[in-house]
């Protein structure tokens, strides 16, 4: 057994501990657990034609009943004025506008099926109307060009038992995750009158035009003579080999489907427009590994506009005329827009301090709308009268964020290992003095195709309220320094990324505000892969937060979705002679007799994403070495508890255990 030797060190004059304070120096409150039951969430915007009007989702906690409240709101791009367009409806999503701005469509939870059906409302007055009634509800749907009718993607009914016994119920397993209890049936293609009526099915057979762990299905998208509708089209209904998409297109009188673009990874296609130009996205080069590039058909030669940006292209839209794109991406330690044209280099767009999150939405004469924020400021909706115009806030829904004292956030660059440059953000501590030292927290993002950036983000507010410094460090794989840097991780998941969190450490130790004594370690998701990896590997922690880490890649690789998804980082399976050893030198739990740190494990008891199966090898590897350990285990079925009472529960276990340790 490991033998845990714990120092306690002297109070110097120097040296800043946390206290749990509601009240900053100057009398102001900061940020705290309560505020999250107050954030006001707004997504998918939605620009009309004309550009005069912004259909936006805002969801609100209930705290009494634990879920969100939502609405769809309109707010004009004139004057801000809002206006609410739904009331208590649920699983609100996809606010869609007609061709001629005349009717906004969306889905919601209809309470006759049960499921989530299309809603039209009329924009001159009256009630929305249900024009589907799809058995297996509906996700993904597009208005055709004349707004005569709705193309949508709907599952088909699982299949039943012959016998109609138990014992007719076995399934065949495949890219299904450990948690299934059934086969997942397909979703198909459809199309309805937007008045409504009988629907008619376009596609069948095995292939799928969604899958079960897409936030949403691919929007079938309609060519510009509204004769034939494109989709994306999946193996099946399973996301473990979602990465061989293709794109094809269907007669919307029925037919055998023809394939449009047939490379692999090929997904999310658009028509510019009055265009036949046709964008689509795909891993650069087909390398999984690589970002998304969009690429461009026309007159059947085929382009990736994006190919001299060489960085993942997280979100894009066509601008008037059809001679240029609107791309969203990270971009180190924010997000930025650039208009690409098709034959000439791409141009950054000046968004001030805002940083954008997706999706975009881009009117007919080109104003453009997206969900934004700051570093001191959580969603707001903006819109850009032009690409060369600056952003415009328009909502003050989280309003209240603006009374407290926030912890200044900023970046830090170094050069990492390989000679990468590097970046992270840095939180300081409400009330932080120069020349004291400070506990120091690291919180490192999930992914790993994901980045820290500077925008409001709730926990680094709460550690930074409790005097502790935040630190949000990138690494190789992480989508904002470029399609180099996201290729490193290939058969170096955690060697490389640790050395470089370690050199970032490094980097803001040099700035001379650490407590060397006292630095933590967290992070959920790959962040927890990333938090085993470091406690097992490095022993300067005091203490550790893993939730639902990753810490058996052979493990997780048998049983969770995503199966396919794995082996592309090490080049093979792990049950082949060529990646045997790798996915096993990789694995944290390899390590575990290492670790030292009093370490805090969390995670949801059916995570498809990463079993807990992880989290509960971690807790016993740490527990029968003598490590101090607790391990909690939320009742949901998601990555992350998405409802506020939970989500509250998770960063109070967080905080807490990071302040008792760093005390």
């Amino acid at each position: 057994m490991k033998l845990i030797v714990r120092v306690t060190l002297a109070l110097c004059a120097s040296l800043v501990w946390p206290s749990h304070r509601a009240v900053a120096a100057d009398g102001t409150r900061s940020f705290q657990l309560d505020d999250l039951r107050k954030l006001t969430r707004l997504s998918e915007p939605q620009i009309s034609p004309d550009g005069q009007r912004i259909a936006v989702i805002a969801s609100t906690p209930d705290w009494a009943s634990d879920q969100r409240r939502q609405q769809i709101d309109l707010v004009d791009t004139a004057s801000g004025a809002v206006r609410v367009l739904t009331w208590q409806r649920k699983q609100l999503s996809m606010p869609r506008w007609s061709p001629d701005g005349s009717q906004l469509a969306f889905l919601a939870k209809d309470a006759e099926t049960k499921q989530a059906q299309i809603f039209v409302l009329p924009m001159d007055g009256g009630d929305a109307s249900r024009i589907t009634t799809a058995a297996g509800g509906v996700d993904g749907y597009g208005w055709s060009p004349d707004g005569r009718q709705i193309a949508f993607v709907s599952e088909d009914e699982p299949a039943k038992p012959a016998s109609g016994k138990p014992q007719g119920d076995a399934f065949r397993v495949g890219d299904n995750d450990f948690l299934a209890r059934s086969a997942r049936a397909p979703w198909q293609l459809w199309v309805v009158s937007s008045q409504g009526g009988e629907a008619r099915r376009l596609t069948q057979g095995d292939g799928s035009l969604f899958t079960e762990q897409q936030d949403h299905a691919p929007e079938p998208v309609w060519t510009r003579d509204g004769r034939r509708i494109v989709f994306t089209r999946f193996p099946n209904a399973y996301w473990g080999s979602s990465f061989k998409s293709v794109i094809a297109s269907v007669a919307v009188e029925g037919g055998q489907p023809e394939l449009l673009a047939p490379e692999e990874g090929s997904m999310d296609p658009a028509y510019a427009p009055g265009d036949d130009a046709f964008a689509y996205v795909r891993p650069r080069q087909g390398d999984r590994n690589n970002g998304n590039a969009v690429y461009v058909a026309i007159d059947g030669k085929v382009n990736d506009a994006t190919q001299k940006l060489a960085r993942h292209i997280e979100a894009y839209a066509w601008l008037p005329g059809g001679h240029a794109l609107l791309l969203e991406g990270d971009d180190g330690t924010r997000t930025s827009l650039w208009e690409q044209p098709l034959a000439h280099p791409a141009k950054k767009l000046d968004l001030g301090d805002t940083l954008v999150h997706p999706p975009l939405s881009v009117s007919q004469p080109g104003a453009i709308a997206y969900v934004g924020s700051t570093a001191t400021h959580p969603d707001e909706l903006y819109v850009m009268d032009s690409t060369t115009a600056r952003p415009r806030r328009l909502t003050d829904v989280n309003a209240f964020i603006d009374s407290l004292t926030l912890g200044r956030s900023e970046s830090v660059a170094w050069t990492g290992p390989d000679g990468f440059p590097e970046d992270g953000v840095l939180t300081y501590p409400v009330g932080y003095a120069a020349g004291k030292k400070y506990p120091l927290a690291l919180v490192i993002h999930g992914g790993p195709q994901s980045a820290s950036n500077v925008s409001f983000s709730p926990l680094p507010q709460l550690l930074a309220a409790r005097g502790i410094a935040v630190f949000q460090p990138n690494y190789r794989g992480s989508s904002n320094l470029g399609d180099a840097y996201q290729h490193a991780i290939f058969r170096d998941t955690a060697t490389g990324p640790g050395n470089d969190v370690m050199a970032g450490l490094a980097a803001v130790e040099k700035l001379g505000l650490v407590d060397e004594q006292h630095v933590a370690v967290s992070g959920w998701s790959y962040g927890g892969f990333m938090t085993a990896w470091l406690t097992s590997h490095y022993g300067v922690w005091k203490a550790a937060v893993a939730g639902a880490p990753l810490t058996d890649w052979v493990m997780d690789y048998t049983v969770s979705y995503y199966q396919q998804g794995d082996d592309f980082y090490f080049g093979g399976s792990p049950w082949t002679a060529q990646s045997w050893d790798i996915w096993r030198e990789q694995s944290p739990i390899a390590y575990v007799r290492n670790v030292t740190a009093p370490t805090l494990i969390m995670g949801d008891v059916g995570d498809p994403d990463v079993p807990l199966v992880n989290s509960y090898e971690w807790y016993h590897g740490l527990r029968d070495n003598g490590v101090p350990v607790e391990l909690y285990a939320y009742p949901a079925d998601t990555h992350f508890p998405h409802d506020i009472a939970r989500t509250t529960d998770v960063y109070r276990r967080w905080v807490d255990w990071l302040v008792r340790y760093l005390e």
